[in-house]
């Protein structure tokens, strides 16, 4: 392999890496602010971010692969006078697109809370507002480095932007609790201290990329060639806009799904009589309690699928199929081997998982356990729904992942309007779409990896047998979890005595029943050593 592939593959594994340890941060500080903030600060929270997620998609989501994609054709071909230029003009778009989003969240607020039928949202939105700004410029900022091949800086910003987030929320959530508690707005206060760490977190990444930025323009600047053809305005434009399109489009309709779901069950619980209080707290356990349990594993799975993409890339350019074909199924194995024994996992573990994560919040404990453990499944889902869709729009089927996420949301939607309309299944309504639609977009994207890129699935040794093996592990924890809860009066003792012995057991029959074949486990670091396990 070249240099200039292992780099690219060394950079992607960077990226993913530095995901990975956000999402981690991102988790670990979520469970004490949510404490903090309960049930309703959670439900507004959630939908607030649900409405700023749509704002950053349509203004910036897109920037940093659209300015990565334009700053890396130019500096192939030594082209720094428009390469700066493609920087600058980004800048414009983000500054005009970041006013407009801050403007419609700042001063939209009221109109919107009204809509979603939140009293209390419009507070965290305002302090959204300005982040939505902040994070188009980091956006161009970031594409340019990437557009470098170097994403040392991105992956650094990503890690600062998080820890900044993570003490600012946990800090301004537990000052707001403390000086609003008891008061009327006690939760839309939670809920803004919450917030606050996401604008903090923007901001000190944003002013450490510019700083790297200024450092290394210089060393690009000495570089200008005289004769070098300056674009105009309109053509950097036109690419732009052509690039920025189909990701707004396509990421536009993931994150519509959620705050969809928010405006309908605000408002159509109404009819079965629920209070605006009791329909927040509820899509405050759903959102948290729930939703953030099942993202995790999904996140670590996805993190480590990520940095091997750019392999599948590369053997595609060089029109290896047989090597496209291998790594595939490494990498959706490797993940259901992670995706299947999660959520199992989070089933028979559902109540003291609870017990442990969200010790304050048990005015609604019985549904999120529940929620838990009925909706578990939904980590299987989304972690192939999610790797299917890199695998399409890596092998270039870029519009069939957005087909296919539309479709499902189409049926997402009216779904779920029957079930809450029809129905007094309330929370549970939402839990229902919530398998249902990664479980359409993984079985049309798995149809089409079959008849578009020609690939012939390996059912039994990627999602058989990690299930059995899953199911096993599954019924030595919840049998240990009952007979030790009865002798020890400590569920963090008992939890992690079982989990402990839970991941043995899995290891242990994942070797035994032939998950991996000996190539492959001596293609993952250590393996060498599981091989001589299993002699």
């Amino acid at each position: 392999m070249s240099g200039k592939k292992k780099n690219m593959l060394l950079q992607g594994g960077i990226l993913a890496g530095a995901g990975l340890i956000t999402k981690i941060i991102g988790f670990v500080y979520r469970i004490p602010m949510s404490n903090m903030m309960g049930e309703e600060g959670n439900g507004l929270y959630s939908v607030a971010f649900g409405i700023y997620g749509i704002a950053l998609t349509i203004s910036s989501y897109s920037l940093p692969l659209a300015v990565s994609k334009m700053v890396s054709a130019r500096v192939a071909k030594a082209e720094y006078q428009n390469m700066i230029k493609i920087v600058a003009n980004a800048l414009v778009y983000a500054v005009v697109a970041g006013l407009i989003a801050m403007n419609v969240l700042f001063f939209g607020a009221h109109a919107l809370e009204a809509l979603y039928h939140k009293p209390g949202l419009a507070m965290p939105l305002r302090v959204l507002a300005p982040t939505t700004f902040v994070v188009a410029m980091l956006g161009v900022f970031r594409g340019y480095f990437q557009g470098h091949g170097d994403m040392v800086p991105t992956s650094l910003s990503q890690i600062l932007e998080q820890i900044v987030n993570a003490v600012i929320s946990v800090i301004a959530t537990w000052w707001f609790t403390k000086i609003y508690m008891g008061k009327e707005q006690a939760a839309s206060f939670a809920a803004a201290g919450g917030t606050l760490g996401t604008l903090a977190g923007a901001l000190s990444a944003m002013l450490f990329v510019v700083f790297l930025f200024v450092a290394s323009r210089k060393q690009y600047m000495s570089q200008f060639h005289p004769d070098e053809k300056v674009e105009t305005t309109e053509s950097i434009y036109k690419a732009f806009f052509l690039t920025v399109i189909p990701i707004i489009l396509s990421q536009t309709i993931y994150q519509i799904g959620y705050t969809i779901d928010d405006l309908m069950f605000g408002r159509l619980m109404l009819l079965h009589g629920y209070t605006d209080q009791v329909a927040t707290s509820l899509q405050g356990v759903f959102n948290t309690q729930y939703n953030q349990l099942v993202n995790l594993p999904v996140a670590i799975a996805t993190a480590m699928a990520s940095s091997t993409l750019p392999s599948i890339m590369l053997s595609r350019m060089q029109n290896d199929t047989n090597a496209v074909h291998q790594k595939i199924t490494q990498i959706i194995k490797v993940n259901m081997v992670i995706a299947f024994p999660s959520a199992v996992g989070l089933a028979v573990l559902s109540e003291p998982i609870m017990q442990m994560m969200f010790p304050r919040l048990v005015t609604y404990r019985s549904q999120a356990v529940m929620l838990l453990a009925a909706g578990s499944s939904a980590v299987v889902f989304y972690a192939l729904s999610t790797l299917t869709t890199s695998i399409l729009q890596g092998s270039n089927f870029m519009r069939l992942p957005v087909i296919h996420s539309g479709i499902s949301l189409g049926i997402h939607v009216v779904l779920l309007a029957i079930l809450l309309v029809f129905t007094d299944l309330n929370v549970y309504a939402l839990l229902i779409c919530n398998v249902l639609f990664p479980l359409i977009v993984s079985v049309l994207n798995c149809r089409s990896i079959t008849h578009k890129v020609g690939y012939r699935w390996e059912f039994k040794n990627t999602f058989v047998k990690p299930m059995i093996a899953s199911a096993a592990m599954g019924i030595v924890a919840f049998a240990m979890y009952q007979v030790l809860h009865q002798a020890i009066n400590n569920v963090y003792v008992v939890s992690a005595i079982t989990i402990a012995a839970a991941v043995i057991v899995y290891a242990v029959m994942i070797l035994q029943i032939n998950c991996f074949s000996e190539d492959e486990l001596r293609a993952i670091p250590g393996g060498s050593k599981l091989v001589h396990l299993m002699h």
